[in-house]
């Protein structure tokens, strides 16, 4: 469940936003209110508004969203408790308020408006308020078995872990498979193991990266893995075929027909790479 809230001047259009029929609107909560239109409502409000004529963004807006999955079994009734009690966690108690559900999506979310200034003409303290509402959200969700955005995180983050190890392992099989002999052909390598790899090239038609898309993610090579960069991708490259990738690649790239250059650091930084090896390499041999 995610909550969001601010403080609005402009209670009437706000109101009529929330009662829109089109979105299927229906009251599932309503405060020392008798009105029966917007413009009644905001009219009630307005005669306790007028006691304090030092505030003047006096009503309070919240969106209380439920995950897709709570909301289709959340009636009438589960609503109003959710209104209710996010009401009580807000520490809004005996104020004028009302609350629709919109349902003409697949996502049920509620709007709730709350007087901010309270019977005795005292204004509610509005500091924070976006994030509080999230905290009252989390509450509220938590005291009735709901999901709770903490969870909703967690499930995320552990499914982007793997896909994350997914793409690197398509990678590993990709360099030991097709053993590409340039970025062009780590593309189509990539392509065959499924991931997309996308050349990311900047204003001045040079390749920075690669963002890789995967079963509906897309992320940048380091997110996906260290070993991922542009950078670390021409080590691997040139680890398997030396300086054929500076001799090929090393002003004007091929990436899927068009032609973009290396930026001097990165055609630097295989450089050494590669000289590093060889030395490496003659030392071992005894040279």
């Amino acid at each position: 469940m995610i909550g969001k809230g601010k403080s609005i001047s402009h209670t009437m259009a706000s109101m009529s936003y929330g009662w829109n029929q089109e979105k299927d609107a229906e009251i599932v909560l309503k405060e020392f209110l008798h009105g029966d239109t917007p413009k009644e409502i905001t009219k009630e409000f307005k005669m306790l508004q007028e006691q304090n004529y030092h505030c003047t963004k006096n009503t309070l807006s919240f969106v209380i969203s439920p995950t897709i999955e709570d909301g289709k079994r959340l009636g009438k009734e589960e609503l109003h408790a959710i209104a209710k009690r996010f009401i009580h966690e807000m520490k809004l108690g005996e104020r004028q308020a009302i609350a629709f559900v919109h349902q003409d999506k697949e996502h049920k979310h509620i709007h709730l408006y709350v007087n901010r200034i309270d019977f005795r003409g005292a204004a509610y303290n509005d500091s924070f308020i976006g994030k509080r509402s999230q905290q009252a959200a989390e509450k509220v969700a938590e005291h009735m078995g709901l999901t709770t955005v903490k969870q909703i995180q967690f499930e995320k983050e552990f499914n982007l872990k793997e896909i994350r190890t997914e793409i690197k392992r398509r990678h590993d099989l990709a360099m030991k498979q097709f053993q590409p002999k340039s970025f062009d052909d780590y593309v189509k390598a990539m392509q065959v193991n499924g991931v997309k790899a996308i050349p990311t090239i900047n204003n001045q038609n040079k390749l920075q990266g690669f963002r890789f898309e995967f079963d509906g993610h897309n992320l940048k090579g380091s997110e996906v893995h260290r070993n991922m960069s542009l950078g670390n991708i021409g080590k691997q490259i040139s680890g398997i075929h030396g300086a054929r990738i500076l001799k090929e690649n090393n002003v004007n790239i091929k990436l899927a027909c068009k032609v973009v250059d290396l930026t001097p650091s990165l055609a630097l930084k295989i450089t050494k790479f590669i000289i590093k090896k060889a030395i490496n390499k003659g030392i071992d041999i005894g040279y």
